[in-house]
């Protein structure tokens, strides 16, 4: 990876994705550009200096005001789906749209979602870790553990919810169907686990790439378990949106047979830990994990947001 120059002339550097890439190599005529993607990541939008701008207009004129975002590096192009563009431009038609929707992770009693532990989820990988009838089992019992092998039912969904964060319209509003979520792609390491509902029930796999990254397209009435109602318009139910709802996403996470089996993977991309709380008191020592996320987009509006996840494997 590098930067690209941007100091002189203006670069273009696409770069196909992985199915793209696919049909280019196939030769058949397949290869037929319909979608590309426009992103931002790398844009610092307070460097544009005009009147409002902390440290005044520039003094060469209005030409001038985006010399710096002009002349900012970007990063050159490269095919890795889990890293690029993670900031995605979106085009919205209406000009009478002053807030745009967000999704946010419900954490604690106050939100109605499950507290992270430590800045984490923790998904217990095996029976053997999640016991309880096992010597080094965890105490499934606390805040931000998750049954990965068995027991989902026992555990509340984690939950990220849709909507207008602010408190300039009431919660009591409806949003707008066109900005409301009726389709989310999931994208998580197809190694370590797998999409399932709050009862265990595994999600569809629409594609798989070759970096291992899983996609599931989950869609608003044909998926209904992974939507939870009701909720917009609600105000019984507790959310961190604090204006209009669009909809509430909820899902667990299976672990994987090969962290379930074997401690291969833990040996090569984890690490070991030893103050998770046991089931019999105390903390369970020499416990392997490895960190990874989930990572949610909302198909309308392109808003995206990571869940941290922690794998983790008693000894």
């Amino acid at each position: 990876m590098a930067f690209l120059d941007n100091s002189g002339d203006i670069i273009l550097d696409a770069v196909l994705t992985d199915l793209g890439r696919e049909r280019l190599a196939r030769g058949d005529g397949s290869f037929n550009i319909r979608k590309f993607g426009l992103g931002d990541d790398e844009i610092d939008y307070t460097l544009y200096r005009n009147a409002n701008s902390s440290l005044g207009a520039h003094p060469s004129g209005s030409a001038y005001y985006d010399i710096q975002i002009m002349q900012t590096p970007i990063l050159e192009g490269f095919s890795d789906n889990g890293g690029s563009m993670k900031s995605k431009l979106l085009s919205v038609p209406r000009t009478n749209i002053l807030y745009l929707p967000v999704m946010q992770l419900a954490t604690g009693s106050t939100t109605n979602g499950v507290p992270l532990y430590n800045n984490t989820y923790i998904v217990a990988v095996d029976e053997n870790t999640q016991g309880p009838d096992t010597t080094n089992a965890l105490d499934m019992g606390t805040s931000g553990f998750f049954h990965g092998a068995s027991g989902f039912v026992n555990d509340n969904p984690m939950t990220v919810d849709q909507g207008l964060n602010t408190t300039a319209i009431s919660a009591e509003v409806r949003l707008d169907s066109d900005l409301v979520e009726t389709q989310f792609l999931v994208e998580m390491d197809n190694r370590f686990g797998y999409l399932v509902d709050e009862n265990g029930r595994p999600a569809a796999l629409s594609f798989l790439d070759d970096d291992n990254i899983a996609t599931y397209s989950i869609t608003l009435g044909t998926d209904a378990a992974f939507f939870a109602t009701p909720f917009a318009g609600d105000l019984s139910v507790i959310s961190p949106i604090a204006g209009p709802r669009g909809v509430r996403f909820i899902f667990k996470v299976h672990a994987s047979l090969d962290l379930a089996t074997s401690t291969s993977l833990f040996t090569r991309l984890g690490g070991t830990i030893s103050t998770l709380p046991a089931a019999s008191g105390g903390t369970v020592s020499d416990v392997k994990f490895i960190d990874s996320n989930v990572r949610i987009t909302g198909v309308t509006t392109g808003y995206r947001i990571n869940i941290p996840i922690r794998f983790v494997k008693s000894p």
